[in-house]
């Protein structure tokens, strides 16, 4: 990572099912930049949690979604968020995911080992991309997915277990 980025959002939880103690998550890229450090307290102690931070093609992303930690954790304004559903489980990993600019340049291939969670946050720049994910043997492609300045946008890709409702595009 050239340029060294920190950011820090902190998250008031409403308290569902943590300790009323915890105080909240706060979530940033670490000092390396080589991971993703989310940090919260639980009765008076501080608890650090750490995600790989990855690179491919000079665009970074990470893998988040697993524990309730993750869940309620504010995490940086990355452009693109996917999060992986499949045969009526709620959320899946280890999904292979290629990403691909659809007026050419480098393709991002993000192997199942680094997708260990249910969300797949990139750090992708302004751009119309196609996007293919493939579980358990299966594809799902997106075409001519927009990604814009200053906004996330979240694509949930569902295989067909999930009663035929295929990838759905929602921005927040």
């Amino acid at each position: 990572m050239k340029s060294q980025v920190v950011l820090a959002v902190a998250l008031v939880v409403s308290g569902w099912g943590m300790s009323h103690a915890q105080e909240g998550v706060l979530g940033r890229i670490g000092p390396s930049g080589e991971f993703l450090e989310l940090e919260h307290r639980v009765d008076g102690h501080v608890v650090k949690n750490y995600l790989p931070l990855h690179q491919n093609g000079g665009v970074r992303y990470f893998s988040a979604g697993v524990g309730l930690e993750e869940r309620q954790a504010a995490y940086p304004p990355f452009a693109l968020k996917l999060v992986f559903t499949a045969g009526g489980k709620p959320f899946v990993a280890g999904v292979d995911v290629t990403i691909q600019p659809t007026q050419g340049g480098t393709v991002i291939k993000i192997p199942r080992e680094q997708v260990e969670g249910p969300w797949l946050f990139l750090d992708l720049p302004v751009g119309r991309y196609h996007i293919a994910a493939t579980y358990a043997d299966r594809k799902q492609e997106l075409h001519n997915v927009a990604v814009t300045a200053g906004k996330q946008q979240t694509l949930y890709l569902r295989w067909v277990e999930d009663q035929g409702r295929g990838a759905r595009i929602a921005s927040e």
